[in-house]
This record gives C-alpha cells, sequence and structure tokens, in this order.
C-alpha cells in the first residue's frame, strides 16, 4: 500500500468524519449547553455578578454564535487527529483483524478503539455539561479523564502483545485486560465534583455526547475503510 496515498486518504476520512460529529453536536448537543449556559446566566444575575442588560445580550449572543460556527472546524481538527492514530494502528494489525475486506476490517478496529478509549474513560467520567462543576477542579478532573483513557488504551496495547503470543488460548488476552480495566475502573479516584444541577439536563447532555462521539467513530471506519478498499482495489488492477 502507498504510504503517502494512504496518508491522504486517512486524513481525509477523518476530516470528513469530524465534520459529521460537528454537525451532530450542534443538532443534538448544543441546546444541553444553552440550557446549561441560560442557568448560569441566571444564577449570575440572582447574585448580581452580571446585569439583565440588552447589552450583556448582544454580548453574549455574539459569543455563542462564534462558539457554535467554530463548532464544525473543531470536529474537522478533532476528527483528522483521531484518524490518523486509527490509520497507524490500523498498519500495525491489519493482519491479525477479522477476515473480510477493509470495510470491515476498518469497522471492527474502529469498535475496538471506541471501546477502550471512548466508552470504558466515559463510563468512569462522563461527560458533563461546561457549567456543571467548580471551576477549581476543571484541572483535576481534566487529569483524571485522559488519565484514564491512557490506561485504557495502552492497557489493550499490553494484551494485544499477549494475544499475539498465545496460540490455542487467545481468550485469555481478553479476559486479562478485562479484569485489568476493571481493577483500574475501581481504583481510579472518583469524580471530585457533586451533580447539583438538574439530573434530566447532565443525563440528557451525556446521552448526547454519547452518541455523537459514537457517530463519528462508526462514519470514520466507514468512510476510511471504503476508502483504503477503493485504494487497495485500485493496486491490484494496477499489478
Amino acid at each position: 500500500m502507498k504510504t503517502g496515498l494512504f496518508i491522504i486518504i486517512v486524513l481525509i476520512s477523518g476530516c470528513f468524519a469530524g465534520l459529521i460529529h460537528g454537525g451532530i453536536n450542534l443538532a443534538i448537543v448544543e441546546p444541553y449547553l444553552d440550557q446549561a449556559i441560560g442557568i448560569e446566566n441566571q444564577t449570575l444575575f440572582a447574585t448580581g455578578e452580571e446585569e439583565d442588560t440588552t447589552a450583556f445580550w448582544v454580548e453574549y449572543n455574539s459569543y455563542r454564535v462564534w462558539q457554535k460556527s467554530g463548532q464544525v472546524l473543531a470536529g474537522a481538527i478533532l476528527g483528522t487527529s483521531i484518524a490518523a492514530l486509527v490509520g497507524i494502528v490500523f498498519l500495525f494489525v491489519r493482519n491479525i483483524l477479522p477476515e473480510g475486506n477493509n470495510v470491515k476490517k476498518m469497522l471492527v478496529l474502529s469498535g475496538l478503539m471506541w471501546f477502550t478509549i471512548f466508552v470504558i474513560p466515559f463510563l468512569k467520567y462522563p461527560a458533563n455539561p461546561p457549567t456543571v462543576g467548580e471551576s477549581d477542579t476543571v484541572m483535576i478532573r481534566g487529569i483524571l479523564f485522559v488519565s484514564f483513557i491512557a490506561i485504557s488504551g495502552f492497557g489493550a496495547v499490553a494484551f494485544y502483545q499477549i494475544y499475539k503470543k498465545l496460540q490455542n488460548r487467545k481468550i485469555f488476552a481478553f479476559v486479562g485486560y478485562a479484569i485489568f480495566i476493571s481493577v483500574a475502573f475501581f481504583l481510579m479516584p472518583e469524580n471530585p465534583d457533586e451533580i447539583t444541577a438538574s439530573i434530566e439536563l447532565v443525563e440528557g447532555f451525556r446521552g448526547a455526547s454519547f452518541i455523537a462521539v459514537s457517530v463519528y467513530w462508526l462514519t470514520l471506519g466507514l468512510i476510511l475503510g471504503g476508502f483504503v478498499e477503493k485504494l487497495q482495489e485500485r493496486l491490484n488492477l494496477k499489478r
């Protein structure tokens, strides 16, 4: 497989999947953000930190329009970055992925990475609206989340190495990872913030965020797998 072409299709696929992710965020996640920020604004008015004036709302609406317009672009950038990681991993593991075309292989890989570096960390540290939680704990919450992503991701890599060395008992690698991540799950500290916002708002935001990110991984698998399959077919025809 030509390295240059592969890199190009990886980046293009990630960009497309990221654009779709950004669009879904606008459609199903942003309404919860509007609701959460609206609650925060009312709190600011009640405490006297801000005044409910026309000038405030002009500045606020201008900021939110700018923020929302950047949502799709941010999705494209993030999507491209994650796709680069998926492409690298694919080059190393494609020969041990289930037999079939590249779409199937890429969907399996995307599913595994979705589960290990998104679902498991999400279950431990589910997403909250930006206005939920203390500002003083933002850094520690970010460190905990990123740390658990690293633990799950590198744990999966380690057990993949074990998987390769096992012959007829490869299931032990999956069992080992399940035990490892379960122990890590219970040893990692809990989220330091108590949720005081409406549970309907928090759960709605979490559900919408989960759907949006999951659609990204599915879309990336389909688009990247399709491009790789077409590239493989062209290379085969030229031989």
